[in-house]
């Protein structure tokens, strides 16, 4: 037997947005629940990490460093037996845990939700005359056995 890990982003969330609208925003920070974020298929235990394409998001003049972002995984809607999900995981340009279990499965379900910083850490990254201001980055998922 061969081990065998697949790994599938929700088509339907493969861009996810933290739009700052309002000053409750800025201040408490915003957030993206998405359920049955991962798909998950591992024959035996496994491993889900995550990392950021860059340190920072750049727009102009302007950065966010993606460490300001933070990720936290639950179960989904088919859980994986047993899987311990991280929470409060800080994105970064190098691969954090999210998800480690000691059981496979097959098409299980791992909601994510992305929040953004609140204590007005972005208050000066908005640029005039960009309605709005965006700064993006890619995160790669990745999925080993263990």
């Amino acid at each position: 037997m061969k081990p065998i890990q697949t790994l599938v982003v929700n088509k339907s969330q493969e861009e996810v947005n933290l739009e700052y609208a309002t000053k409750d925003d800025y201040a408490n920070g915003v957030k993206s629940t998405n359920p049955d974020h991962l798909n998950i298929y591992s024959t035996g235990g496994f491993e889900v990490k995550v990392k950021s394409e860059n340190a920072s998001m750049q727009n102009g003049g302007k950065s966010i460093q993606t460490n300001t972002i933070r990720l936290t995984a639950t179960a989904g809607s088919d859980a994986v037996n047993g899987a311990q999900y991280s929470q409060n995981v800080q994105l970064a340009g190098t691969e954090s845990t999210l998800v480690t279990s000691t059981n496979g499965g097959v098409n299980k379900k791992i909601s994510v939700e992305y929040k953004g910083a609140g204590g007005d850490t972005y208050i000066n990254n908005y640029i005039a005359n960009q309605d709005p201001t965006v700064y993006t980055t890619k995160l790669t998922y990745t999925i080993v056995s263990k």
